[in-house]
């Protein structure tokens, strides 16, 4: 299979969203890992105890980057496979204390980008086969913004808008502070013209102006199943229809074949259960060498 390009915002961001991560977990330094003697070398192997889509590898190599120069990470499997229970992931060699130091931080990273690449893979492949296209959600873990994302796409999914700042979407405070949707959309054109437009509605009516406004995209906001089939009965046009509303796996399934293209769901990046992994060391009888580069 072909690895996952990190987008290069993201990549940008990997060096400081892992040096927060350490700064947090390390703080002032590691006294259990001063156990150890400063110049003690040794191997260890990172495996997963689960079924999993693997995700992460950029911020491992990152957390032990920063850590130690004399780290060396030789990867097991590619980023985006589909891995079995107790398959080698990676094995790992180098300065005992930044391999102890870097474990917690290092596995972190892995079994939550795992653990979201995993459950967007699942949802994907509810509708594999068909025009339709799951979306993530605003709905991140913080300060996991673009990796989240990143991870949603390597396990078969699609990015939504990445913040506030790349693409309207105008809710129910928005049309009530603006005073309708047709003046919601209007204000928004004259903001900025060239930026795409999405409301969510919660009617038929609501949608019906929205339409009439020229809005870009439409949200569906927990429509019951018999608004959804009069959706597909209006001239929607060149609009784009979505479906939302905390939407699960079942909810997938059974909205497949509702006639639009897009479903978002907030459990791709919110209701994520991190994969169980396990970092050990095997052998410290490694002779100590220097601190070059430490």
């Amino acid at each position: 299979m072909q690895t996952p390009n990190i987008p290069p915002q993201t990549a940008r961001d990997i060096p400081a969203c892992v040096a927060r991560a350490l700064d947090e977990d390390v703080g002032a330094g590691d006294i259990t890992a001063m156990l150890l003697p400063m110049t003690q070398q040794a191997q260890a192997q990172i495996i997963t105890r689960q079924a999993a889509v693997i995700c992460g590898q950029a911020w491992v190599e990152e957390v032990f980057k920063q850590l130690s120069a004399n780290i060396t990470i030789h990867w097991r499997v590619k980023e985006g496979e589909q891995v079995v229970p107790d398959q080698l992931l990676a094995s790992l060699s180098g300065n005992a204390r930044a391999l102890l130091t870097g474990e917690r931080t290092a596995l972190n990273f892995l079994q939550t980008l795992s653990g979201t690449a995993t459950c967007a893979k699942r949802f994907a492949d509810k509708v594999q086969g068909r025009d339709l296209r799951i979306l993530d959600t605003r709905k991140t873990i913080p300060g996991l913004r673009l990796a989240q994302k990143y991870a949603v796409t390597v396990g078969g999914c699609k990015n939504h808008r990445m913040g506030l700042h790349d693409a309207f979407l105008i809710k129910e405070n928005h049309i009530q502070a603006c005073g309708g949707i047709a003046a919601a959309i209007t204000q928004a054109r004259h903001l900025r013209a060239d930026t795409p437009v999405q409301i969510e509605v919660e009617t038929l009516d609501e949608l019906l102006q929205a339409l009439t406004a020229g809005a870009d995209a439409v949200m569906l906001d927990n429509f019951s199943s018999d608004a959804l089939q009069a959706v597909n009965e209006l001239p929607i046009g060149t609009t784009r229809v979505e479906i939302s509303g905390n939407l699960t796996e079942d909810d997938i399934h059974r909205l497949k074949d509702c006639g639009v293209h897009y479903l978002s769901s907030g459990g791709l990046t919110k209701h994520v259960e991190a994969i169980d992994l396990s970092m050990r060391i095997l052998d410290l009888s490694l002779k100590e060498r220097p601190l070059s580069g430490e």
